[in-house]
């Protein structure tokens, strides 16, 4: 597990490798990924939109931008929890992600910018 914290916001990303749903001869590879948001500032937030940067190892770079996550803009009261699973297709055994959430604070309605710390997906037999 990756872990990055922002002005008071504790973003955690944990990957699965998803076989079920892979066909490595076509290499077509399926990761997902379960983000744990955890509010430790004073007062709510709310996620209004992401920005993702994948990679994979062939060299190819994606950029993934949009509203809220999963078709939700969650609010999350301070010392409250979020938590979403996604996930990722990549054309190669190997890749990362990363990248930011920008989120408002309600009670000032000033936005600000939470990293999304940097996660590794492997498909686990490249590790033996």
């Amino acid at each position: 597990m990756t872990t990055a914290v922002t002005s008071g916001v504790k973003v955690s990303v944990e990957t699965f490798y998803r076989p079920d749903q892979s066909n490595a001869q076509l290499e077509q590879h399926v990761f997902a990924y379960r983000i744990t948001i955890e509010n430790n500032s004073e007062g709510s937030i709310q996620l209004k939109k992401r920005h993702w940067h994948i990679i994979d190892s062939n060299g190819e770079k994606k950029e993934v931008e949009g509203e809220g996550v999963i078709g939700q803009q969650p609010v999350i009261a301070s010392g409250g929890t979020y938590r979403y699973v996604s996930g990722c297709n990549l054309d190669s055994e190997i890749g990362k992600m990363y990248g930011t959430y920008e989120m408002e604070k309600l009670n000032a309605k000033e936005k600000f910018s939470v990293k999304i710390p940097e996660f590794l997906m492997i498909v686990p037999y490249k590790l033996n």
